[in-house]
């Protein structure tokens, strides 16, 4: 006990002891206790209810708000080219086709020269079946871009797997006039090699 000026006597607070300084048998870490909290569902946020749409009223509404939203998000930044993607994406999965190029086809006056938008268009056009458009936008794509080794890699690919053979071959004769990397050439002698033209494979090294 210590006193004080007053002459009262100060309690002193007792520290704990530990019995046992030794560490536990079973250590649990940080990584434990976060999956059991996951495996609890301790920590998951329930989805926001899905939006059920009942008569063709109440759908051209709901487009109306969300293009609405959309075009207000392109006014306030254009060159933020992730808005325009979201807005495409979002028409394809309307069954808007023709909005859904009508956006990209804007998007590209934008920023013509922007990789990500032609593939996603092209990707687009692909997924849909519509083939010719695809074609052509791959065809725009290396004409304006012709050292993106990516658009003639998925156009020579799209082109073989139509079965179009002689028309991937061309274009990988294209691609070659650019004189692109090893990788590029090595994939144009394989794809001779697939089809057993061992002398055009020859005659391309």
């Amino acid at each position: 006990m210590e006193q004080t000026m007053s002459g009262k006597q100060q309690r002193v607070p007792k520290v704990a002891k530990v019995k046992n300084k030794a560490p536990a048998e079973i250590q649990i870490t940080a990584e434990q206790l976060l999956r059991e909290a996951k495996e609890r569902d301790l920590e998951i946020v329930a989805a926001p209810p899905k939006q059920k749409i009942s008569d063709p009223e109440e759908l051209a509404a709901y487009q109306l708000r969300k293009r609405k939203a959309f075009e207000d998000n392109i006014r306030k930044n254009r060159m933020m080219i992730g808005n325009w993607l979201k807005y495409a994406k979002w028409e394809e999965s309307q069954g808007e086709i023709q909005r859904c190029r009508s956006i990209y086809e804007r998007a590209l006056d934008v920023d013509h020269r922007n990789p990500t938008l032609w593939l996603r268009y092209a990707e687009m056009e692909m997924r849909c079946r519509q083939v010719n458009h695809a074609r052509n936008l791959w065809d725009r794509a290396v004409t304006i871009m012709p050292r993106v080794n990516q658009f003639w890699y998925k156009y020579t690919y799209m082109e073989e797997m139509l079965g179009n053979i002689a028309g991937c071959r061309q274009v990988f004769e294209r691609w070659m006039e650019w004189h692109p990397d090893e990788q590029a050439w090595q994939t144009y002698v394989n794809f001779e090699l697939r089809y057993k033209e061992i002398d055009r494979a020859r005659a391309i090294y």
